[in-house]
């Protein structure tokens, strides 16, 4: 069953009235039938493309959000093979909202590092809404010092709201396990690459994000904060987020322009969870491209650009 945000009531009508039309097709060969379908089909392709290329950051959010949208386990079943995930921060337990592991990426075998949200009531539950612990970033520290032992390139996907705010997390020391998770990403003598797939909330998703290399999907978000909690913050009013989220440049686009990310990946028409299959091949192609260009680098030009680049951040905004 297809799923419309509340800004495509125009498309869903146009979707419904074809639904109609193509249940009336099916009882018998009409050449105007199939020409009205056409017609309509055409129609729904335009509206759906002026749609998506004049989306508001909150609009964008939304797209980010919606049910459908492909998840870390749906990028890792359809660019790695020979996936072994590995559990565990060997200090306190495994944190099921970071999910970690070795496998192949185009033969070549890598560290994959995600939030994975889950699909349905009980996968996010388990998943904790892709809301990690402190043990999940340690755990992420541990799997990329195991990468770095043996040179392996490291794919971080990020899809989280955020790092779970609760009080045994804070109790367990979510701060410092957030900022070594950084500071490991920041030191890997291997290529890293991030791709913001969904969410990429505050330093929840910096964690992993401290890469050679960060890439946006074309309606992803990447912030500081999520749009409800800065407003909360700003004017006490989660009801505001619309607003906060025009004002903190958190799109794609903005972020390329200011050189805090490093390109954007196109999704299909209308959205990633429309056709998630092209979503994610679209996705293995840019990592792809990224390791390559990333290649033959030594650990210490790969630490020092990776550096560079952070630290440039901010310069010519």
């Amino acid at each position: 069953m297809r799923t419309y945000l509340s800004f495509e009531t125009a498309v869903a009508d146009i979707d419904a009235r074809l639904d109609e039309l193509r249940a009336v097709a099916e009882k018998g060969d009409s050449p105007a039938l199939a020409e009205e379908i056409a017609r309509l089909e055409a129609r729904a392709d335009k509206a759906l493309a002026d749609l998506y290329a004049n989306l508001t950051p909150w609009q964008k959010t939304q797209v980010a959000r919606v049910q459908g949208r492909p998840r870390f386990g749906d990028y890792v079943k359809g660019l790695i093979t020979e996936f072994t995930p590995l559990a565990g921060d060997r200090y306190f337990g495994e944190d099921e909202a970071i999910v970690g592991g070795l496998g192949r990426f185009e033969g070549e075998s890598v560290c994959v590092l995600g939030q994975e949200k889950g699909d349905d009531t009980a996968s996010r539950v388990q998943h904790n809404f892709g809301m990690a612990r402190p043990e999940g970033y340690r755990k992420a520290v541990r799997l990329m010092e195991l990468a770095d032992r043996f040179g392996l390139p490291v794919i971080s996907l990020i899809d989280t709201a955020g790092a779970f705010p609760g009080v045994e997390a804070e109790e367990r020391g979510q701060a410092e396990a957030i900022a070594r998770s950084t500071d490991a990403c920041l030191a890997l003598g291997a290529p890293n690459i991030a791709v913001i797939i969904g969410e990429g909330g505050s330093g929840g998703a910096l964690a992993i994000a401290a890469c050679n290399i960060v890439l946006m999907l074309e309606h992803a978000i990447y912030t500081v904060a999520s749009p409800e909690a800065a407003a909360s913050i700003l004017w006490r009013d989660s009801s505001r987020a619309q607003e906060a989220a025009t004002g903190m440049k958190i799109t794609a686009q903005d972020l390329v322009r200011f050189g805090i990310i490093d390109g954007v990946i196109p999704e299909p028409l209308g959205g990633g969870h429309r056709d998630p299959p092209a979503a994610v091949a679209a996705t293995g192609h840019a990592i792809s491209d990224g390791l390559k260009s990333l290649h033959g680098l030594s650990p210490d030009e790969l630490r020092n650009a990776r550096a560079e680049k952070f630290l440039a951040i901010g310069r010519r905004i």
